[in-house]
C-alpha cells in the first residue's frame, strides 16, 4: 500500500512538472493578448483559438482530419519499421552487405524527403501512395540507424553468454540482442515518429484534400489564423500523447532483470 501511495505521489509530482511550463506559457500568451501587446491577427488570443478548436471538433472536421493524418502516419511509419529493423539486423550480421549498400543508403539519407515530392507525385500520383512514400523516406533512417547502432553496441560479454548457453538465433534475438539494443531502438522509434509528422504535413501541404496539413494550409488561405493555431496545437498534443505511449510501451516490454524476471520463460 505504501509503495502504491509513493508511486501515486510521484506521478502527481511528475505531472505537475510537466504542466508547469505549458501553463506558464499559456498565462503569458493570455496576458500579452489581453494587454494588446501583440497583433491580434497574427497571434489570436487563447480564447479565440479555443473557440476555433471547439468549432472544428463539433462540426466533425477536426476528427476527420486527425483520422486521415493518423492513418497516413501509422501506415508510412509501419512500413519504415518493417523495412528498417530486418535491414539493420542483416547489416549487423553481414559487414559485406553493409559495405555494398552503404553508398546508396548515404545518398538517399542526404536527400530531403520533401525534395522528392514532385517526383513522387509524378510517379505515384496525388493519392495516398505518394504521401506514404514521403513518410517512409523521412522515417526509415532514424529507425534504421538507431537499430543498427543498438545491435552493434551490444556488450561482448552478453554475446559470450549467448554462445555458452548455445542459444539459437531467435532465442539470442529475443533474450540478448533486442534487450541490449532496446534503449536505442526506442530512441529510433520516437525520432522516426516525430519525422513522420513533419513529412506528412509537408506532403499534405502540397497535394491533399484532407488531413491536418491541409487543414492548416486551407485555414491560412482563408485568413483563419485561429484555426492555424488550433491545427498546430492539435499536432503538438498528439505528438506528446504518442511519445508518452512509446515510453510506456518501452518500459512495459523492458527485459532488464531489475524490472522483470526475463529468464523465467527462457
Amino acid at each position: 500500500m505504501k509503495r502504491f501511495a509513493s508511486g501515486l505521489s510521484k506521478c502527481w509530482i511528475d505531472g505537475l512538472y510537466l504542466c508547469l511550463l505549458p501553463v506558464a506559457l499559456l498565462g503569458l500568451w493570455w496576458i500579452l493578448c489581453a494587454m494588446g501587446l501583440v497583433n491580434a491577427y497574427l497571434v489570436p488570443s487563447p480564447q479565440k483559438v479555443g473557440s476555433a478548436w471547439l468549432d472544428l471538433l463539433q462540426r466533425g472536421e477536426l476528427g476527420r482530419h486527425i483520422g486521415i493524418s493518423l492513418y497516413r502516419v501509422f501506415g508510412g511509419y509501419g512500413i519504415s519499421v518493417c523495412l528498417a529493423l530486418p535491414l539493420a539486423l542483416m547489416f549487423h550480421y553481414s559487414p559485406r552487405l553493409r559495405k555494398l549498400f552503404h553508398g546508396i543508403l548515404e545518398f538517399f539519407r542526404s536527400v530531403p524527403p520533401l525534395a522528392m515530392i514532385p517526383l513522387l507525385i509524378l510517379w505515384l500520383g496525388i493519392g495516398e501512395a505518394s504521401k506514404l512514400a514521403v513518410i517512409v523516406l523521412a522515417t526509415f533512417f532514424p529507425v534504421f540507424l538507431n537499430a543498427l547502432g543498438g545491435f552493434d553496441s551490444m556488450d561482448g560479454r552478453w554475446l559470450e553468454l549467448s554462445r555458452s548457453l548455445e542459444l539459437g538465433f531467435f532465442r539470442h534475438l529475443r533474450w540478448i540482442l533486442v534487450p541490449a539494443a532496446l534503449p536505442q531502438l526506442v530512441t529510433g522509434f520516437r525520432l522516426g515518429f516525430g519525422y513522420a509528422w513533419r513529412a506528412l504535413l509537408g506532403a499534405e501541404l502540397f497535394a491533399s484534400a484532407a488531413g491536418l496539413g491541409y487543414l492548416i494550409s486551407d485555414a491560412q488561405e482563408m485568413a483563419r489564423i485561429d484555426q492555424v493555431f488550433a491545427g498546430i496545437l492539435t499536432i503538438g498534443f498528439l505528438g506528446l500523447l504518442f511519445d508518452a505511449l512509446f515510453r510506456a510501451l518501452a518500459k512495459a516490454i523492458s527485459t532488464d532483470p531489475e524490472d522483470r524476471n526475463w529468464g523465467a520463460n527462457g
